[in-house]
């Protein structure tokens, strides 16, 4: 029985990766011309906020590398958990990205040489942002999502809000990074994309992920420390 709760809980975190990704990547490619920055940042942050309530009972709806990271350094997640989790997650952002991937195919216009939502600096970067600007973005915009989840474990946080918060910052943050990144705030979304498109995406990817995991342990810190959730060590 416990098996199968736990084989559960990695279905959930896998499944709910490939809807994210799906609806906000698929946004992006299939109708980004037509939505901008708003309209992705919508799909994104409406498609986490159901997927919060959907199933965040039975895994948590960590949904993202980074989530699983602060987690595990906060000691709410145990090292195999958090380890099967990001495995899953990483499989589930390929899936929806492969989704994606199949409808946008059914156009006789669609080619990859456009793009695939893919996360970039420099030329690959929507307004030509550097490497430094795009890393520094990521680890910020990271962490703003990290800290609003962070919040929402505070036993004094309203019943039931988590999805909306969480939701609508994810956002504002779209708003605020796609010009620079693409907004990734999750290395999942970003391989997922990439693992399409191949190429500069793959090989830009260590970037994302280096700032995400940076951001996971310096917010994991700022709640065992600072946030009043746990005590910090003296």
């Amino acid at each position: 029985m416990q098996n199968c709760n736990t084989m559960s809980r990695y279905f959930a975190e896998f499944l709910g990766t490939g809807i994210l990704v799906m609806m906000g990547v698929g946004s992006a490619v299939l109708a980004g011309s037509s939505i901008g920055a708003l309209g992705i940042g919508l799909a994104f942050g409406l498609t986490l906020m159901l997927l919060i309530y959907m199933i965040g009972g039975k895994s948590g709806c960590h949904i993202n590398p980074a989530v699983t990271l602060m987690m595990f350094f906060t000691g709410h997640t145990k090292l195999v958990d958090a380890l099967f989790y990001i495995i899953v997650q990483l499989a589930g952002g390929i899936a929806g990205a492969y989704v994606v991937y199949m409808v946008a195919t059914g156009k006789a216009e669609f080619s990859l040489a456009t793009g695939f939502a893919s996360n970039g600096f420099a030329e690959h970067s929507p307004a030509g942002y550097s490497m430094h600007a795009v890393m520094l973005v990521e680890f910020l915009m990271t962490s703003v999502l990290l800290l609003a989840v962070s919040a929402t474990m505070n036993q004094d946080f309203p019943a039931g809000l988590s999805g909306l918060v969480v939701g609508l910052v994810l956002v504002a943050i779209h708003l605020v990074s796609v010009p620079v990144s693409n907004t990734s705030v999750n290395v999942a979304r970003s391989l997922g994309s990439a693992f399409i498109e191949g190429g500069w995406a793959m090989q830009q990817l260590w970037v994302f992920a280096v700032a995400q995991a940076a951001a996971a342990i310096f917010v994991a810190a700022l709640h065992k420390c600072f946030l009043g959730y746990a005590s910090c060590s003296k």
